[in-house]
Formats: C-alpha cells, structure tokens, sequence
C-alpha cells in the first residue's frame, strides 16, 4: 500500500508520472493505480518488451519506435537508462498509461552508478507474469545478447546492426552479430529488408524454370542491411554473390533528398536472361525482366514498422541464422568498382 507520503511525491508530467527516486514496489503498485484511474487492464499486453540504452543514446527516438510498435502488440515496455557518469546509487523512474503511450505501459527507469551494471535484478520484478519477455538493444549492444544478463531473461534478442556504436557500426557490427549468434536473435537491418526480400522472391517466382548462376547487390558500403541480404541470396541460392558499394556511405537518399530503401539495385545473372531491380525513389523501384519493366511500391520502413515486425514472430528466426552464416560467402568488390550492368539501361530519376 502507498503511504501518504509517497502518494504527494508524484507529481504528473506530460502526460505521465515522474516518481522520482523510488523503487520497484513502488513502481508497481503505481501502475496498478493509474491502471484503475484510467480503467485499464494489463491482461491485454501480450508481451514484456525491455529496452536498453545508455544516458548518451537518443532515448526519445527509441520511446517513439517503442510505442509505434505497441499498438500492433499490447506490450509493457521497460525502458532502462544505464547511467554510469555517477558514483551515486539509484533509481528514478517516470510512468505512462494510454493516451501517448499508445497501447502499451511504459515504464522509463534510469540507473544510476553501480546499480547500471544489475539491470536484470531491476526488471525481473516487473515483467509481466506467463508472456514471453523480448530485449531490444537500440544502439549499443552485447558482444553476446543471449549471454547478457538482460538477454537471459528473454525469448528474443533484437539488436541494430546499422546504429551499433560498440561494433563500429555498420559492416563490422553484423559481422559481430554472426560470431555471437543464438538461437532468439535478431537484428534490425534484416526487418528493415523484408519487403525488398518479398518483392525479388515474388519476381524469381516468375522465373522458376530458369536458374541463377551469379549475383551483383549494390548499396552503402556501411549499411549492414545491404551486406545480410547479400548473405540470404548466397546461402538460399548458392551461387556466387559480390557486393557493391552504392555512392552513399550509408543512407541512400531520391532527387528529393528522401531516403530510400537500403538496397539500391540487384542484378540476378539467370541462363535465361538477367533480372534487375533497382530503387527508382523513395517510392518505387523498377523490375526488369526481359522486355517487361515494371514499377513497384516499395519506401524505406520506420523504426516502429521494424521493431513491430520482429514481436510479430516471437519464435528463432531460422532465415536470419542463415543469412549471418551466409556472410563469408559474399565476396566483397574492391574500391571504384560499381557493379553496374551496362546492359541494361539506366533508370530515370
């Protein structure tokens, strides 16, 4: 039960409650306060979903994504800061029910000194009872998620290969991504691709009578969403696979300075003839197939859009493992080359 005292140290903002220090008894018995306020129920989340950020880390785009996600999956999100700049031990926590927090109770705690380093003794009395537990690292991420302590607690592990800064980010991080895989990880960069992934196995249906002797995939040489996909077409399709450094470093972006999805081209090398598909604009990309050219939606994907799609499937992503085991099969062009098939004629922009 909350004292008097601990009841006039709540003070409401923007929406939320700010509990200041406190503890997760508190923490607790609040919830289920603002709960009966607002006649909520937490039987409805389905998941426990744990983000983990450091106090430098963009927390408001990770809140955001976090929340954009909750409303396809009811989710209580616990969103712990690691705040190592002090040698005081703490905890400060502020707490969100409906209205922004969209379909999910978001829990923003931030640890202080030593207590950073026990997240899991932290949330372990907050995760909600019988609904699996996800952890996603926005930014800086184990070297071993399913060895972390946090990781222990959960049945999927996301990272994000492209914003990892302890792997370098980029190219080097999900190659540390393959070295420390477990059954339960996953990365962003692999949702980020998946309607690209769905558009081009959509076109090789088409071609199912023809067979693939080689491939050229074409994007920013420190886009790791690029390299996993050359990796998935070398092991689903076990022919030789270059990748190609596209002219942005990471992010390509149209004419309008809108960014566009991570794979700028792909040219499948069949015995029938060869198979393009290239981003047009942040929009569409165009498919050309022989003497057929088609236009196809195809946008770079949210953060939320990403996120949601990996509490889509809580089960191992076998496709993902395989794709990582997939990477050393790449052959990486060496620098000024462009991959770019003069054959087939160049798109307008």
């Amino acid at each position: 039960m909350t004292t008097a005292e601990e009841q006039t140290s709540v003070v409401p903002r923007d929406g939320g409650v700010n509990l200041g220090r406190t503890s997760t008894h508190r923490i607790e018995t609040t919830l289920r306060s603002l709960r009966e306020q607002r006649g909520e129920v937490s039987t409805g989340r389905v998941l426990t979903l744990i983000v983990s950020v450091r106090s430098e880390e963009d927390l408001e785009s990770v809140v955001h994504g976090a929340n954009e996600a909750s409303r396809e999956h009811p989710a209580r999100v616990i969103v712990v800061v690691h705040d190592r700049t002090t040698d005081e031990v703490y905890l400060d926590a502020e707490l969100y029910v409906g209205g922004d927090a969209g379909a999910a109770e978001i829990i923003l705690m931030r640890l202080h000194g030593e207590l950073a380093d026990h997240a899991d003794s932290v949330v372990t009395p907050l995760l909600l009872p019988d609904t699996p537990v996800v952890v996603w690292w926005p930014f800086t991420s184990p070297r071993n998620p399913a060895g972390d302590s946090l990781g222990a607690l959960a049945s999927r592990r996301i990272t994000d290969s492209f914003s990892d800064a302890a792997a370098g980010k980029g190219t080097k991080a999900i190659f540390r991504r393959r070295i420390g895989y477990a059954p339960g990880d996953s990365d962003l960069v692999w949702s980020r691709i998946t309607p690209w992934r769905g558009l081009l196995a959509s076109a090789l249906d088409q071609r199912a009578d023809d067979t693939v002797t080689s491939v050229e995939i074409t994007g920013p040489s420190e886009d790791p969403a690029v390299d996993i996909a050359a990796g998935w077409l070398a092991t689903r399709l076990e022919v030789p696979v270059t990748r190609y450094a596209g002219e942005a470093v990471d992010i390509p972006v149209d004419g309008e300075g809108i960014p566009t999805a991570p794979v700028e081209r792909v040219v499948l090398h069949l015995e029938g003839g060869d198979l393009v598909m290239e981003v047009i604009d942040h929009r569409s990309v165009r498919i050309v197939d022989g003497d057929t050219d088609n236009l196809v939606t195809l946008q770079r994907r949210t953060l939320g859009e990403c996120l949601a799609e990996e509490l889509r499937h809580l089960e191992p992503d076998a496709a993902f493992g395989d794709a990582l085991h997939g990477l050393p099969r790449v052959t990486v062009a060496r620098a000024g080359v462009t991959g770019r098939d003069n054959s087939v004629k160049e798109s307008g922009r």
